[in-house]
């Protein structure tokens, strides 16, 4: 079983919710903390984009931690999406894996592992269907960030694709959930190698 289907079944399915993707990230730091040795780090945190099972559908945004030599993952902290101000790419121009996130009270500075997998969250958080009542600012965004024309146009629009087929599956309900559950998990991994090779063309 990955770390997604994991942090899915232990985290976001007993509180109703259904995971469409998840991030490990580290924060942005101008400098180390002297007394911290190089690489010392006793937990890891991911990102997560979830769905809620009832509807109206809503997207939540939720910092979920490891803690080192613990198996378990942990909810830390969780915002709606009508929370989150803006989404900040860093640099509209250059593919990179740093990005921020703006809430209400407080800004998360962030990098990923790499500059695929921010594209994966932040394409999965730009969904049209959760659009909320108050609408998110996405600035400084490559144009596959947001599904900009030009990049629709190149790839043909697989990646938004995708995200519809994700979008559709966490949907379902009954006896279809668990389908609905491996389906997207599926469709996370052909969304993450699809940013992958898109990546090295770009």
């Amino acid at each position: 079983m990955n770390i997604q289907s994991t942090i899915n079944k232990e985290v976001f399915i007993p509180q109703g919710e259904r995971l469409l993707v998840a991030v490990e990230v580290w924060r942005r730091q101008r400098k180390r903390m002297s007394f911290l040795p190089v690489g010392a780090k006793d937990y890891s945190t991911f990102i997560c984009v979830s769905v809620t099972n009832t509807k109206p559908h809503q997207l939540l945004i939720t910092k979920v931690k490891q803690f080192g030599g613990s198996s378990s993952f942990v909810r830390r902290s969780q915002w709606t999406v009508e929370q989150l101000q803006q989404v900040n790419g860093i640099n509209p121009k250059k593919d990179t894996p740093e990005f921020d996130l703006v809430f209400d009270n407080t800004v998360d500075k962030w990098v990923t592992c790499s500059s695929a997998e921010k594209c994966m969250f932040v394409q999965i958080l730009n969904l049209r269907r959760y659009d909320p009542p108050k609408k998110t600012e996405f600035t400084n965004c490559h144009s596959k960030l947001t599904g900009g024309q030009t990049w629709h146009r190149a790839m043909g629009g697989a990646m938004g694709k995708l995200v519809q087929t994700m979008n559709v599956s966490v949907g379902k309900r009954g006896d279809t959930l668990s389908l609905a559950e491996d389906k997207t998990v599926e469709l996370l991994q052909k969304a993450q190698q699809f940013a992958d090779t898109a990546h090295m063309v770009t």
